[in-house]
Formats: C-alpha cells, structure tokens, sequence
C-alpha cells in the first residue's frame, strides 16, 4: 500500500478497511483448528482464513498510532506483516488465542516502523527509550489536564522520567524533538529571501591553508623524532618504536622475552631512551613528549 493521494487509492483503502472490520470473529476452537492445519500441513487456505479474519486487529492497532504523520495505509502494512509472523509463529498447543498473541506482533510491527520512519534522526534505540516514545505525547496530556498549564514543566517531566525510567534529559531531548520535527536544510530562511539555512552553519573543518601548515609541521617534527631516534642504540630504538610510536604497543614483559633481558632491564632502557630523546628534542619542540604515542 503505497502512500498516494490518487482518489482511486484512496478509495480502495476504504475498501480495504471496510472489509477488514466486516470479517467475522473466529470462536476459539476454529481459530486454533486453523494455526494447527497451517502449521502441521502448511494448509494455505487455513492460514488466509486465519489472516483475513484479523486484519481488523491491524486496523485497529494501525488507527491508535495515525497520529505519528505516517500514512495509515502504511501502518496497516506494516501491521499485516506483524499479523503475518504472528501467524507464522503461533503455537497452537500452548492453548492460547491467537488473537491475543497477534496482538503484541502487529503493535510491535507498526511501533518499529514508525521509528524507523517518524524521524530521519534514529529514534528510540533502547526499549527504555521506546517506551518514552510512545507514551510521552499520552503521560504529558494527563498531566497538562490535571495541571491546568500547557506544557510540562519541571515537575511533570521528573514524574514521567520516574513512571518510565528514564532520565529527566531524556524526557527534555524527546520531547524537543517531538515539538521541532525535521527540518531541510535547504529551506529558505524568509519568504522574500534566498538564503538557505546551510549558508548559516558553520563549518568547523581546518581551513585549506590551516591543512598546509599542519602537513608542513607534522613532516618538521617527523625529522626531528627521526633524528633524535638516529642517536639511540639500536635495541633502545627498538623499544621507544614498540613502546611509543605505535597504537598496538607491546608490554615490557613481551620486548624483554624478545631481547633476552629482564622485564625490570627493559623499563631502565626505555627510561634512559626517553630522557636522552627528551633532552635532545628540548631546543626544538616545547614538550616532548607530546610526539609520542605512550607518554
């Protein structure tokens, strides 16, 4: 079901609709005769007896969530699929109605569509979250009733934060975002203007002539270390590159078993390493130690 404006469609979705809440209620025993056919005989006719028989609980869950800006004709096929691997996972032998158990697919069905689909920002990605989601809009009207007052205010937001639990900055964040909504940023600023709000962000990336001198120093001082390294012996030079001058360092423990020398014989080379490196670099960088990975 494709949203479109076209009358025709809409048209058709009334029928749909309509036809979906005129479907006769299963009783108990014809319901589970029927996920039983399904499941034991992959009985096809027995499954489509059992959808199109509840499609109106599709209709009724999609309904509850129209507020959300989604096209019902969407939520309803988000539903159907719900109703669907409710179907699809049904345990007849548990005794329970399948009504009841499609339920809780179709909500969850719709529910995660809506959330994939209300925001381009990703919303609600804890179950905590989701639940703030779906009941804020219904906790902050009870609570503007009994106050009075529009909006929340700080009392009604810790109240919701604790019947939720969550924190009161989640419920600040939520409910900013579900006052703001989206926004283009090629959207006009005036209505007799042409500047778009991008024009107005800042852009906090260095600047062509900032990536030039940073290039330029980074090579400056890669010559220095190097130099510096060049009046090192060789295995001290080996521990100041595994020690410092790379991401995956290695442990004392680890270059002592390599060099045959005592893990304790390590930590004094690589202290008389750095001190010679520091005070060789002193006339050329402010802190030394500032080009290396490990200090």
């Amino acid at each position: 079901m494709a949203y479109s404006d076209d009358t025709q469609t809409r048209k058709s979705n009334l029928d749909y609709i309509r036809t979906a809440m005129n479907e006769p209620m299963l009783e108990k025993e014809h319901e589970l005769d029927l996920a039983r056919r399904w499941k034991d005989n992959q009985d096809e006719a027995a499954l489509h007896e059992l959808i199109r028989s509840y499609t109106r609980l599709v209709v009724a869950a999609a309904a509850k969530f129209k507020h959300y800006g989604l096209p019902m004709e969407d939520l309803i096929q988000e539903g159907n699929i719900g109703l669907m691997q409710a179907a699809e996972r049904f345990e007849p032998e548990r005794e329970l109605r399948f009504s009841t158990y499609a339920s809780w697919w179709i909500r969850s069905a719709i529910q995660d569509y809506i959330l994939r689909n209300w925001s381009i920002v990703r919303t609600g990605t804890t179950s905590a979250q989701k639940s703030l989601f779906f009941n804020l809009r219904r906790l902050r009207a009870r609570i503007e009733r009994h106050s009075g007052f529009d909006g929340l205010g700080e009392e009604g937001r810790e109240m919701i934060a604790n019947q939720l639990g969550v924190k009161v900055k989640d419920v600040e964040t939520m409910e900013a975002r579900m006052n703001g909504g989206d926004s283009s940023l090629n959207v006009v600023i005036s209505e007799d203007g042409t500047e778009e709000f991008q024009n107005f962000l800042a852009d906090d990336r260095p600047t062509p002539e900032e990536n030039v001198i940073g290039f330029h120093d980074a090579k400056t001082r890669s010559k220095w270390l190097n130099e510096a390294l060049g009046q090192l012996s060789d295995r001290e030079q080996k521990i100041i590159r595994d020690r410092h001058l790379q991401y995956e360092t290695v442990t004392l423990e680890e270059l002592g078993k390599e060099l045959s020398i005592s893990k304790e014989r390590v930590r004094q080379l690589e202290a008389r390493a750095m001190e010679k490196l520091k005070e060789t670099l002193a006339p050329s960088v402010d802190d030394p130690a500032n080009l290396f990975l490990g200090s």
